[in-house]
């Protein structure tokens, strides 16, 4: 199995008193570690949100492998030791969960516990430039006209990547070819969104391709926002494994991701909570 970039710290998190009675800690009174596998675009949140849950009664730790969904589901579908996953992207769920379409779950994975899973979270994709956006780029429309001019360079991520999927659609929206803009050299690649991100903010690129909420995270503002026609929606599924070694713990852990003070921290960095 390959070895995994965990991309956080462990935090040690405790149970919130609504919902002590149905989280209850290991029989030995030992405290559970629990793994939960995160889109990185949710890393800032779900960390303050960890944090929020360590402030009640100890007993659970949470440790965190932020990356891009697919990577995650690689490693998952490997055997990494995981007790949640949170997906950017419903494919890469699907492709773990037995009871979504075989098309998508084309190798009949059988990892997610369908009685959790639930749509937490929606974000958008949104168009970002470096700060002073030296290349003019103030919309979709004008990248558009720009790439097909191939005067431009645009980071977007890879196309195991949620976001990099969804800037496909966006791509194929506008009638271009993504695989001529590649060779032409008017794109560059990231594997994550934070990678993406990263790239904008050094102005390594005139423009990239990027959710709201990473926008938000590094003090970048959109010129402008992908509507559904263009890409779709940005929905972010949760569950728990059935390969969980504390799927109760895990389950509670969950419940508070989904609860009215949680909610709070996602919606102000600019998710929608739905859960």
């Amino acid at each position: 199995m390959k070895a995994l970039r965990f991309a956080s710290i462990v935090l040690a998190a405790g149970l919130l008193a609504g919902c002590a009675s149905s989280a209850p800690s290991s029989a030995s009174g030992d405290t559970v570690t629990l793994t939960v596998f995160a889109a990185a675009s949710l890393q800032e949140t779900l960390t303050e949100a960890a944090e929020l849950y360590r402030q009640t009664v100890p007993g659970v730790e949470i440790l965190y492998n932020f990356d891009s969904s697919g990577t995650l589901k690689t490693q998952i579908e490997e055997g990494a030791d995981c007790d949640i996953f949170l997906s950017a992207g419903q494919k890469q769920m699907d492709q773990l969960d037995i009871g979504a379409d075989p098309s998508v779950n084309t190798d009949g994975l059988d990892f997610v516990d369908d009685t959790t899973r639930l749509d937490i979270l929606e974000n958008k994709v949104t168009l970002c430039v470096p700060e002073g956006n030296p290349a003019g780029i103030t919309s979709f429309d004008v990248l558009s006209e720009r790439l097909a001019a191939g005067d431009v360079l645009m980071a977007m991520g890879n196309e195991d990547v949620p976001v990099g999927q969804y800037t496909q659609n966006i791509l194929a929206w506008y009638g271009l070819d993504e695989a001529a803009l590649a060779r032409e050299g008017c794109l560059t690649y990231g594997s994550n969104v934070k990678e993406v991100t990263s790239q904008i903010t050094e102005g390594a690129v005139d423009c990239g391709v990027i959710y709201c909420t990473d926008a938000y995270s590094a003090g970048l503002t959109p010129v402008d926002y992908a509507t559904e026609e263009m890409c779709g929606q940005v929905i972010y599924p949760a569950a728990v494994l059935k390969t969980s070694a504390y799927p109760d713990e895990a389950r509670a852990f969950l419940d508070f991701l989904c609860s009215d003070e949680v909610g709070r921290i996602f919606e102000s960095v600019g998710f929608t909570a739905l859960a």
